[in-house]
């Protein structure tokens, strides 16, 4: 294998403890790769303890999703889900369509819902005019995109733990300090303003271009951006770069409250977290 592309094994273990027993409770995970043409996915499943019986659908946005309900008490809540992925790096045209073909073309009414802002992609028509102020001129979107990426990675830094699953792109914009999923927002609102369709993409990413073959690396839940110029292209706002075989791509939404990994409902106590573990092996 080359750069050109890569076989990674993926093991990401999530859930949660309760404060006495969940009597019961029903859940959806979004934890399973998709099939693109960025990746081949070799195989995939998922653990669920308790046990619990499987049932898998396709929701709007074409994500993968695993339902599973328990109706047996029980303290703590453990999914696995472990895959194998062939990834490849995709070339790109990033002038394929000017942004004043795309505004006449049918492609912003079929991908309206890529358009409209969501609770936690709204920023204040400050920030939009800001940034027209600062760069009148977006004819070519592929580089105006990167120009959006650099301008938030200038104000906005990346500290773990300093902002909550809820926080909203303006929130993130006011205090300077976000996460992947917080840059992923900012940028899409950013391009949303232009005119730009633009998604919100969760998975996995592989931080050490240096492992060697065989070598496991805690790895990370990541998010990044796809934006339509014609086609959809991918840019990673966390790490200023395209989309390469250091990524897994798992769903795709309009913001993260469409592709939570793992999320329901129950009945019982107070619960809890696990906390999240990634491990990632390069295999070729």
């Amino acid at each position: 294998m080359t750069d050109e592309s890569r076989v990674l094994r993926i093991r990401h273990v999530t859930g949660f403890s309760y404060l006495g027993n969940a009597e019961s409770s029903y859940n959806e995970a979004r934890m399973t790769p998709q099939q693109s043409s960025h990746q081949s996915v070799l195989d995939a499943s998922l653990r669920i303890v308790p046990g619990a019986v499987q049932s898998n659908y396709r929701d709007y946005f074409d994500t993968i999703v695993t339902t599973f309900d328990l109706h047996e008490p029980h303290e703590r809540l453990e999914v696995v889900a472990e895959a194998t992925v062939h990834t490849f790096n995709e070339p790109h045209d990033f002038d394929a369509v000017t942004l004043s073909a795309l505004r006449a073309s049918p492609a912003l009414d079929r991908f309206a819902e890529y358009l409209a802002p969501t609770t936690r992609t709204t920023m204040s028509g400050d920030v939009h005019e800001e940034l027209r102020a600062m760069r009148p001129s977006f004819e070519d979107i592929g580089a105006g995109a990167r120009d959006i990426v650099a301008w938030v990675q200038d104000r906005v830094d990346y500290v773990r733990g300093s902002t909550q699953v809820s926080s909203t792109a303006q929130e993130v914009w006011e205090q300077g300090q976000g996460v992947c999923q917080d840059l992923t927002h900012v940028t899409i609102s950013l391009l949303r303003g232009l005119g730009v369709p633009a998604r919100y993409v969760s998975g996995y990413f592989h931080s050490d271009p240096d492992a060697a073959v065989g070598e496991q690396i805690l790895g990370e839940s990541h998010a990044w951006v796809e934006y339509f110029a014609g086609a959809w292209v991918g840019i990673d706002p966390t790490n200023a770069s395209s989309i390469a075989t250091s990524h897994v791509i798992v769903a795709k939404g309009r913001e993260y409250g469409d592709v939570p990994p793992l999320k329901g409902i129950y009945h019982g106590g107070p619960s809890s977290a696990l906390g999240v573990v990634v491990e990632i092996v390069r295999v070729a």
